[in-house]
């Protein structure tokens, strides 16, 4: 599946109504070949705190001699 069909797939969910769990990203992750085990990364969440501890751990990883990125985002706009 490339970008364009996993773009395709989620707009054919539909727009209404909620479905809890993580059976629909569990299936598209199984269908792209689980590209989230190809990369090494942190993921920091929660309700609070959250820029405090991204910062505090990229300014550990980069005194440790690791380059690092750091990428952040308050909500997803576009996809």
């Amino acid at each position: 599946m490339n970008y364009e069909e996993s773009i395709a797939y989620l707009d054919s969910l539909g727009r209404f109504g909620i479905r809890l769990g993580m059976d629909r990203i569990k299936q598209l992750l199984f269908v792209l070949g689980h590209p989230e085990n190809q990369i090494r990364t942190i993921h920091v969440a929660g309700t609070n705190g959250k820029g405090s501890v991204s910062s505090m751990i990229t300014d550990i990883l980069r005194h440790a001699g690791l380059h690092v990125g750091k990428f952040t985002s308050p909500h997803l706009v576009k996809y």
